[in-house]
């Protein structure tokens, strides 16, 4: 393959707090072992958002007083240009805290943080421990079910609207809120979800399923032992 996967990664030095950066080493690999070119950049606080100049974004979790920090800047400087960038067909992936601000607000006790409204969605912090373990959920992006399995570690409570599609149903763990059995959000190319951990090396089918969205190619499988065993070991830890 000739093709080169161009991911920006926003904000990389303050959502970054649960291993993110193994993400983005995952897709630099998967892509290099198939002959994939792979152009990383970034896009922080106050920096502008070209949304034609990248395939596929990505954005991790941070602390709050980070995540104040980046949803203020991010209506002010990138809203538009990931709103173009979704809908020209980029992928969008957000985890934890970056799928927090997928949505229109997250209210954080008397103060509420702004999201981008790509999806639609809220979150707020509930009386109430965090939802923290082990989890597994099972999503269809297109190829037919399967489990996508992580952790998470959140005490804020997202609750889709009646028309989003949440990116799966859970089978082990709390999901969104604990409540409703649902995790994530899928529109389109926009992902959100609260697995971590991190979320693609223990997951590699996803990755690839995600470089094969952003180029509109379909993949060939690699020799995938170990990160099978990855994937089981993630598996068997949220109790399948």
């Amino acid at each position: 393959m000739s093709e080169t996967l161009r991911v920006c990664a926003l904000y990389p030095e303050l959502m970054n707090i649960y291993a993110d950066r193994g993400n983005i080493q995952v897709l630099r690999a998967r892509c290099g072992w198939r002959g994939i070119g792979f152009e990383l950049a970034a896009s922080s606080l106050g920096e502008p958002l070209d949304p034609a100049a990248h395939d596929l974004f990505y954005m991790g979790g941070g602390q709050d007083r980070d995540q104040i920090a980046v949803a203020e800047d991010m209506v002010a400087t990138k809203r538009d240009a990931l709103h173009a960038a979704a809908g020209r067909g980029a992928v969008v992936l957000a985890v934890c805290g970056g799928f927090q601000l997928l949505g229109r607000s997250y209210q954080l006790g008397e103060r509420t943080i702004p999201g981008i409204g790509l999806v639609g969605l809220e979150t707020v912090r509930e009386p109430g421990p965090r939802l923290i373990g082990n989890c597994a959920i099972e999503a269809d992006l297109g190829t037919g079910p399967r489990v996508i399995a992580g952790f998470e570690n959140h005490g804020g409570r997202t609750y889709l609207d009646a028309d989003e599609e949440p990116l799966g149903r859970v089978v082990s763990g709390h999901g969104n809120n604990g409540r409703d059995g649902v995790e994530g959000v899928r529109r389109g190319s926009v992902i959100g979800t609260y697995l971590h951990g991190p979320l693609l090396p223990k997951n590699t089918w996803l990755a690839d399923r995600l470089v094969e969205l952003a180029l509109g190619v379909e993949l060939e499988p690699l020799d995938d032992a170990m990160e099978d065993a990855a994937h089981a070991s993630a598996r068997r830890a949220a109790g399948l």
